[in-house]
């Protein structure tokens, strides 16, 4: 057998331990605020069944999906194509990579329904695959960051979330735009120029307003069966001005009489309300061309982007009325937000805004000068590991300058050594890696003088 060369899949990556520092400190940002608000941890299966998958994200969300055969040889030696290939595929895929972690949270809190105590706060943060071309800002595999509220239906609950993710991009020091609309409002757009059946196709043409335009918009529009007529009454709404009061009272006129409009238009408005009354550095707008894409969704919907560089939107979500009823569980309210960490990661990393001493994991290293300086030293490794402090010794006794090279590659600030003369004097040498300042200090104030030297 020849030589691989060695590839992975298109759409997917491997992180070097410093992505991983720096991805551990988006995950444990976003953690400590989704704890701050009272949600818990849950985690998921990466695979689900197709049929807890199939029909919840769309016709076009279903196509994204990666189906698993049921075993690697079940098609070996099968030459199919069409109609017959799709039909061999739902037989021998009954399973799937999650799309994403909302439906497969609804599959489970219908099945643990008895063990949960409602209103149910959870977060998840785990990778979900789709089957996208992959591009800039878009991957087949990433991270989701997820927290839900289910089984209560008051507004609370949004404006918690908008407050959440102020507090989650103040942390990360990013400067957002937190946009809001409500699927009731885009529904009565649907019911205003007559194409009720229609909401789907009209929510996801223009979902891609901010993507493929005005006019390819209006055009996808036409291809799905809507008149002119109906696209020139669609478009002056969607492209509504001022300030968030004028565009509601604008809204407010023009859905007179329908309904789900003003139910829409009145929920938005406690929304705003709540948040008002939280004093938040500033408010989120209300933008009318958000749609989500995703059928589920029932009321207010979130959508967040990066105000400083030029990236998709990084986090994201909605309300959704009865997705647990697809499983038997009816009447059983959500609403939850997603904050996409591949993405945020892109923007930390181009914005320069990750803190340098992710740099470096390793705080102390310990230089290695023979089996004699080992022994002197290692009381000392103990020691600071049970301060907390990382710190290693190199484990092998070569050159000097090949050890401060390993502490220079890996970032680490200090180093200490400890050799034959130290030995004698009963002290050790601190060297400021970044300076090159070095210290004798006594042995016994090596601890305390480490410390302090890592909190300046």
């Amino acid at each position: 057998m020849g030589i691989q060369k060695p590839t992975i899949s298109k759409g997917t990556r491997d992180f070097s331990p410093i992505e991983m520092s720096r991805r551990n400190y988006i995950f444990n940002t976003i953690r400590s605020v989704f704890e701050k608000y009272g949600y818990v941890p849950i985690e998921t299966p990466a695979m689900e069944n197709l049929s807890t998958l199939m029909g919840k994200y769309g016709e076009e969300g279903d196509k994204l999906l990666f189906k698993i055969l049921n075993s690697g040889d079940f098609l070996s030696g099968v030459d199919l194509e069409g109609k017959e290939a799709k039909k061999l595929t739902t037989v021998f895929c009954e399973k799937g990579l999650r799309y994403d972690l909302t439906v497969p949270f609804a599959r489970y809190v219908v099945m643990h329904q008895n063990e949960l105590t409602f209103p149910f706060k959870r977060y998840q943060i785990q990778p979900v695959w789709r089957a996208d071309r992959p591009q800039k800002g878009r991957y087949r595999e990433f991270f989701q960051c997820d927290a839900d509220t289910i089984g209560s239906k008051s507004l609370l609950n949004e404006a918690e979330l908008v407050a959440m993710t102020y507090d989650v991009f103040k942390a990360l020091k990013i400067n957002v735009a937190i946009k809001l609309n409500n699927r009731k409002i885009l529904s009565a757009i649907a019911e205003l120029v007559g194409a009720s059946e229609k909401i789907i196709d009209i929510t996801v043409a223009i979902d891609k307003l901010d993507k493929i335009g005005l006019e390819n918009v209006n055009k996808e529009l036409l291809e799905k069966g809507l008149t002119l007529e109906m696209v020139n009454k669609i478009q002056p709404i969607i492209l509504l001005s001022g300030s968030n009061q004028e565009k509601i009272n604008q809204l407010k006129s023009i859905f007179a009489g329908i309904e789900i409009g003003l139910t829409g238009i009145s929920e938005i408005e406690s929304v705003f309300s709540y948040i008002r009354s939280m004093n938040l550095d500033c408010e989120p707008e209300l933008d009318l061309t958000l749609a989500r894409g995703l059928n589920y969704y029932t009321g207010a919907i979130f959508e967040v982007k990066a105000k400083d560089i030029a990236m998709g939107s990084i986090s994201g979500g909605g309300r959704y009325d009865d997705l647990t009823g697809i499983f038997g569980l009816k009447n059983m309210s959500g609403v939850g937000i997603s904050y996409g960490a591949d993405r945020i990661y892109d923007v930390l990393n181009e914005l320069n805004l990750f803190p340098l001493q992710l740099m470096s994991m390793t705080k102390v290293l310990f230089c290695n000068f023979g089996t004699a300086e080992e022994q002197y030293v290692l009381p000392f490794v103990t020691a600071l590991r049970s301060k907390n402090v990382n710190c290693e010794i190199y484990p092998d006794n070569s050159k000097l300058s090949k050890q401060f090279s390993y502490a220079n590659d890996k970032h680490i600030p200090f180093v200490v050594i400890g050799g034959a003369q130290e030995m004698e004097e009963q002290m050790v040498t601190i060297k400021n890696m970044e300076t090159g300042e070095q210290n004798k200090v006594q042995k016994e104030l090596l601890i305390q003088q480490i410390t302090s030297l890592l909190h300046k």
